[in-house]
């Protein structure tokens, strides 16, 4: 048996790899020669590099392109396969659930979604019913040529720094919920098991911890150049979900970090990297991006801005504080502010709500010229702490932007410290599929981060 490569030769190849993939990522079709320019690498390194990833089927050749050898001599166009390894991204919302499926190249290939009451639900109904969505959309892949190679989910709620535990979620009515067990069991309707499986998965993560925090934390700091946020959020090797017969990696992250990050990856050409995205559903939350990388906060919690008081004597909110932002911005305050009742469906009431907006009903118009001075006020503090280059609005107050910006722009440019022009305000062009996006484009980087041990998996 040949010798084990040492270590650190191991990580150069496994970064190297990395790079190749996201070189081809991000430049679109590309030669062999283009990809040594783009990374500074010799041209019989990227080769190399570029014959494994092919025998490892992440890289396809899709034929000459005049730009590639050298004069006269057209070199082979790479691209990132459209077949094999794909992420699996998944939505619990407050009222709905849903699963998609992204190939290398970033196209959503499979997606599934189904609404639901989950205001109050129990995890033990509703993480059943997602693991059965995940199953489906995973069958569907595979028919599609596609093998999913981890899932990540976007929850509203508080989620422990490295773990797969919801601590908090108010708007679900969910307390300190480990996700994993439901999604790891092998029969769907099994969540009744899931306070036992959380406790024997809580006893080991703190073993894991203790034994792999050092080694972990020089990991993330070794490939925060590359990974970044989306290495910050993977779970420790217990995490894991069942999907139709298969056991892959399980990620869980809040869903406006994953909004966030989506609009990163996805909308480069207009999002800086300094921003904070702001999003709201029945919830309010935001994520900050600081150099192209997510700041979680010391336990992760980073960004709760629904739950800044705007008016310290207001409204008893969900989360046991007074006059919190989501009291006057949520969508459920925004609603019944503008007189749509909030239990007809919720697509139908939105659609009313802009109806009415467009229409010049006051009552909506006041309804949203108010929540957008609500905003401004949570945010004005936002900009005088953190100086973002840009404020993103995603979800529903993307819908809602051209009512919103108004009152929102006035409190900000009123009760901004620094001289100049407040941020520039950017409406999301991904709207409420941020989260979801962000989720399946995470599960992506598993692949892109780690090709060597992708390959190392499905080989074995």
């Amino acid at each position: 048996m040949a010798a084990q490569a040492p270590s650190s030769q191991r990580e150069i190849r496994r970064r190297n790899l990395s790079r190749v993939l996201y070189a081809v990522a991000e430049q679109g079709p590309s030669s062999r020669a283009a990809v040594a320019a783009r990374l500074g690498l010799t041209r019989t390194a990227v080769s190399t590099l570029v014959d494994e990833l092919l025998r490892g089927g992440l890289l396809t050749e899709q034929g000459p392109t005049p730009t590639g050898g050298g004069p006269g001599r057209p070199g082979t166009a790479l691209a990132l396969t459209d077949s094999g390894p794909c992420g699996l991204g998944a939505e619990i919302g407050v009222d709905h659930l849903a699963v998609c499926a992204v190939d290398l190249r970033g196209r959503v290939r499979v997606r599934k979604e189904t609404e639901y009451e989950g205001r109050d639900s129990l995890p033990a109904t509703v993480l059943p019913r997602l693991r059965g969505l995940i199953d489906e959309v995973t069958a569907q892949a595979r028919e599609l040529g596609l093998s999913p190679a981890a899932v990540a989910v976007a929850v509203p709620g508080l989620i422990s720094l490295g773990t797969s535990t919801v601590v908090r979620a108010p708007n679900l009515g969910w307390h300190d919920t480990d996700i994993a067990p439901a999604l790891a069991v092998a029969d769907a309707e099994a969540g009744a098991d899931a306070k036992a499986g959380a406790q024997r998965r809580s006893e080991s993560a703190a073993r894991a911890k203790a034994a792999e925090g050092v080694r972990a934390s020089t990991a993330k700091r070794a490939t925060a150049s590359r990974v970044g946020a989306a290495a910050a959020a993977k779970m420790p090797e217990q995490a894991w979900v069942q999907a139709a017969g298969t056991r892959l990696p399980l990620i869980v992250d809040n869903e406006a970090n994953l909004g966030a990050l989506a609009e990163l990856w996805l909308d480069s050409g207009r999002v800086p990297r300094d921003f904070v995205h702001v999003s709201a559903e029945v919830g309010i939350g935001a994520a900050i991006v600081l150099g192209g990388e997510l700041l979680r906060g010391n336990r992760g919690f980073a960004g709760e801005i629904g739950h800044v008081p705007v008016h310290p004597d207001g409204p008893l909110c969900a989360c046991g504080g007074k006059g919190c932002l989501e009291q006057y911005a949520g969508e459920p305050a925004l609603l019944r502010a503008a007189g749509v009742s909030v239990d007809r469906p919720r697509d139908a009431a939105l659609a009313a709500l802009r109806e009415s907006a467009a229409s010049g009903d006051e009552r909506a118009l006041r309804a949203l010229a108010e929540a957008g001075s609500a905003l401004g006020l949570a945010l004005a503090g936002t900009v005088n702490l953190l100086d973002p280059s840009a404020l993103v609005l995603g979800g529903v107050l993307a819908r809602f932007a051209p009512w919103l910006q108004p009152s929102l722009e006035r409190e900000l440019v009123a009760r901004t410290a620094a001289p100049g022009a407040p941020p520039d305000l950017v409406v999301s062009g991904l709207g409420a599929d941020g989260p979801l996006l962000g989720a399946a484009h995470t599960a992506v980087r598993v692949v892109l981060d780690d090709p060597l041990s992708y390959r190392a998996k499905t080989a074995g």
